[in-house]
């Protein structure tokens, strides 16, 4: 690993670390298209590193914090929890079948629907 690409990933986990625990982003907005564009990773390689890194309790932090000012809906995050496991293991499986450039296509509509939701139809 080159010292650029160390700094680059220094920062990269800054900025997702930080809109992670401001907005809610981070891993697939953030993390995914920087290892793809800066980085060199290829989209499933960057897919799961960003896995690897949220299995990973460094949410943690900013979750305590949400906690301690009364943010946090336990019940809703460990139902959540609990199905994100299964999903992310029946997607996991799914995707490694799927060509890279029909991953890139599903990635970037779901970005642009998200986008679009935000931008024109939330209250």
């Amino acid at each position: 690993m080159t010292t650029g690409t160390l700094i680059g990933l220094l920062i990269v986990g800054l900025i997702a670390g930080f809109l992670s625990s401001m907005v809610g982003i981070g891993g697939g907005i953030v993390i995914v298209p920087a290892l793809v564009f800066l980085v060199g990773l290829t989209q499933k390689e960057a897919q799961g590193t960003s896995l690897a890194l949220l299995s990973m309790p460094v949410a943690l932090v900013a979750a305590y914090n949400y906690h301690k000012a009364g943010h946090v809906n336990w019940k809703m995050a460990l139902l959540l929890a609990c199905t994100f496991v299964i999903g992310g293991y029946l997607g996991s499986k799914f995707v490694l079948n799927l060509d890279t450039a029909i991953i890139k296509k599903i990635f970037a509509v779901a970005m642009i629907a998200i986008a679009i939701k935000y931008l024109f139809f939330d209250k």
